[in-house]
This record gives C-alpha cells, structure tokens and sequence, in this order.
C-alpha cells in the first residue's frame, strides 16, 4: 500500500498507533481478499464487496494521514 510513501510509513508506523493499526487491517484485509479471489477461501459477492470498500476507506484514511505528516514536516 501507499510504497512510494515507504519511509513515512516507517516512520508513521512506530511514532502513531492508530496509523500502525489501519495499515494492519488493510494489510489483514488485502490477504482475505486474495485468498478468496484466488479460490481458496470463498465467501459471497456481497461479503467480498464490503471488504474492498474497508480496504479502501483505510487505504484513504491512511493517505490522509501520510499527507498530513508530509505537511507538517515540510516533505
């Protein structure tokens, strides 16, 4: 997620909890996600539609923050 962004991340990661804890269900998310549109877990279109849009909310709310970081530490 986000890879041209790799060492604010890093950095967001240690220094704020709840970025660590968005980048890990998104990171939790993306592998359920695989594994059921590579068939090896199944799951119904609905379903499989609600965590794409969480995965996304996150990736977003993620961005924001990274953005937010970049601001405030003139990157």
């Amino acid at each position: 997620m986000l890879h041209e962004y790799r060492d604010i991340i890093s950095k967001l990661k240690v220094e704020n909890a709840h970025f660590a804890k968005i980048f890990e269900k998104h990171n939790e998310l993306d592998d359920k996600i695989k594994e059921v549109e590579e068939g090896r877990e199944h799951m119904d279109q609905l379903e499989l539609e609600t965590l794409k849009k969480e995965k996304l909310r996150l990736k977003d709310e993620a961005y924001t923050m990274i953005l937010q970081y970049k601001k405030e530490h003139n990157l």
